[in-house]
């Protein structure tokens, strides 16, 4: 391509003015793609509230699909009208230059500004080749700030009770669920405010005083995810924060009750861990709702906030931003992870950093291919969660520092994914994968533990088993080395190779061997078919020190009967969605206080 000033001195007046006009129309088409976007973004958890109030729990998981793959439509369409309109793929350096700074212009009052820029990247990139991926024409770092920035009415509501009492908290609860506006009833609102304020008197110590800056701020959104609404917000008493989160659930009836309220950083942490499902909230400023969110939960980073939002495309831009800004200031190379090496992916990691990538591997099943693998990590994100299932962020053509990849690393690549990365300059470039947090193996775990927590893990792997069932997924592959566990000690499932809806298999009993001679046979006497699976035989893979087969069986011995299985599907089918609790069902109102008349 030209330079801009051997353009200057060989354009005409006429191509002069269209490169003054172009940029800006092409800035102002991609603002309009991005804020079609938003828009149906925000409609979308508008629909959220109306099902959760009619209970249409179908609907919900529905519009949390359908929301997912909003993005790479309005992006795809955003390509298609410069294509059309601007012959885009013949513009020179220089226009797509000032496409950005007119771009920058029309952000300086959005309300969006940073997912703006996420959606120029995304509409830039699928236009321009990857050399250009740098500050001239993509935002590689932010062009607008969003510090300070907010809607009107303000993102969070604030009350100012005038005492640290029941009395006190109950009457700032009932002004803000007024103005929440619920359209259907609450099945016994003074006993729920009465729960709340207790819990919230009971987590403090008894000598605590309000302070002259004691106030009570709630993000205006509700968080829609599932069969649940939740209020969020803070306490601030002499600058300490401290977060509280009020789970809305509805009874049998079409009642409304609050559930109970969760206090502190670890407890609300669980509500935006990375392996549930993403909230939906209708928010004007969502950096507003980020910034109020980092303070409940300081360690959390943002890019795993904004993802939690439903805005993970946003997720993604942080993280990567995150990764090369820790690139600077990191020497550590990047190497295989530890444990029992997967035969689908490939998977490595930077000690320094608390992040896993995979990469699909060429040698493999021939059953298992790409597009089907892809397919599965696809199904997972697509899916709700519960809490037990690690969502992944996806990328393409990756550059990493050629000398930060160890020999050992490079040469597992060259082995067995040589397709899948190309070397150019002082980069190793990968063409696809997915990124996820960092855990500790089952397997590696069960080893490193005394028997007490050998015994923990089980009934938490057992658990992690149920939950997912009762989402409709059978994870197929049941080996420890498939789950993690994480900081909290939370057993989850990563691995997806062969995940598929439980209502798509076949769960049989072992018919009894016909002879002697089939009993002792190496090769099953019975037919089996493609999706058949036999529950019995997974003691005889997982269960063979008895210390774990003594723990499993103590808390799980169902997963080993074809009968419960069965029996899951028959109400999946039904159209059943079994409750599965973002927090411990200790810490529900119905647990804390079973003497007191509780919801049903």
């Amino acid at each position: 391509m030209p330079n801009s000033a051997q353009l200057k001195s060989v354009q005409s007046p006429a191509e002069r003015r269209r490169d003054h006009e172009v940029p800006a129309r092409v800035a102002a088409s991609v603002l309009a793609g991005f804020n079609r976007h938003y828009g149906l973004f925000r409609y979308n958890a508008q629909q959220a509230k109306r099902c959760f109030e009619a209970a249409d729990w179908h609907g919900i998981r529905k519009l949390a699909r359908e929301r997912i793959e909003y993005y790479d439509k309005r992006v795809q369409e955003a390509v298609t009208t410069l294509e059309a309109t601007f012959e885009v793929q013949q513009l020179q350096d220089n226009i797509w230059q000032a496409v950005k700074r007119h771009y920058i212009g029309l952000l300086s009052d959005h309300r969006q500004p940073e997912l703006a820029e996420t959606f120029f990247n995304s509409v830039s990139t699928k236009i321009l080749h990857r050399t250009y991926f740098h500050n001239d024409f993509i935002f590689v770092r932010p062009g607008v700030a969003t510090d300070y920035l907010d809607s009107q009415p303000t993102s969070y509501r604030v009350f100012y009770p005038t005492e640290f009492s029941a009395t006190s908290f109950t009457d700032v609860l009932k002004k803000l669920l007024i103005e929440v506006g619920f359209s259907c009833p609450f099945e016994d609102i003074d006993r729920d405010l009465e729960y709340v304020s207790r819990g919230l008197i009971e987590a403090f110590d008894p000598q605590y005083q309000p302070a002259g800056d004691f106030q009570v701020q709630v993000l205006r959104g509700l968080f829609f995810r599932n069969k649940g609404a939740y209020l969020i917000g803070r306490l601030i008493n002499d600058s300490e924060v401290t977060g509280i989160a009020i789970p809305v659930l509805m009874n049998a009836k079409g009642h409304l009750y609050l559930d109970t309220v969760l206090i502190g950083p670890e407890r609300i942490e669980t509500l935006f861990n990375f392996s549930r499902a993403y909230f939906m909230v209708d928010m004007e400023v969502p950096s507003a709702y980020v910034r109020f969110l980092s303070t409940l939960m300081p360690a959390k980073p943002d890019s795993e906030l904004y993802t939690m939002l439903g805005l993970h495309k946003q997720g993604k831009t942080l993280f990567y931003r995150d990764l090369l800004q820790h690139l600077k200031h990191s020497h550590d190379q990047f190497n295989l992870a530890p444990g029992i090496k997967g035969l689908v992916m490939l998977v490595f990691t930077l000690p320094s950093f608390p992040y896993v990538f995979k990469v699909i591997r060429e040698k493999r099943r021939k059953d298992m291919t790409r597009e089907f693998i892809k397919g599965r990590y696809q199904l997972v994100k697509l899916h709700d969660r519960v809490g037990r299932m690690a969502d992944t962020w996806e990328y393409s053509d990756v550059p990493f520092p050629k000398d930060r990849i160890h020999p050992d690393l490079l040469k597992e690549l060259q082995d067995t994914a040589n397709t899948s990365f190309v070397i150019e300059g002082d980069n190793l470039v990968i063409k696809h994968l997915y990124i996820e947090r960092r855990m500790i193996p089952l397997n590696i775990r069960i080893e490193q533990v005394a028997l007490e927590e050998k015994s923990d893990l089980m009934r938490e792997y057992g658990d992690a088993i149920k939950q997912m069932v009762a989402a409709n997924i059978f994870p197929g592959d049941m080996l420890y080395k498939n789950f993690g566990v994480t900081r909290t000690g939370r057993v989850v499932f990563y691995d997806y190779d062969e995940v598929q809806y439980l209502t798509d298999c076949n769960f049989r009993k072992i018919p009894e061997p016909r002879t002697p001679e089939d009993e002792m046979s190496s090769e099953p006497w019975y037919n089996v078919g493609p999706n058949d699976v036999f529950p019995e035989e997974f003691a005889s893979f997982l269960l063979g020190k008895p210390e774990l087969r003594t723990a499993f069986m103590k808390t799980h011995p169902e997963l080993l009967d074809y009968q419960y299985w069965q029996a899951k599907q028959k109400n999946i089918r039904a159209g059943h969605l079994d409750d599965v609790f973002p927090y411990p069902t200790h810490l529900r109102f119905s647990a804390l206080y079973p003497q007191l008349d509780n919801p049903t």
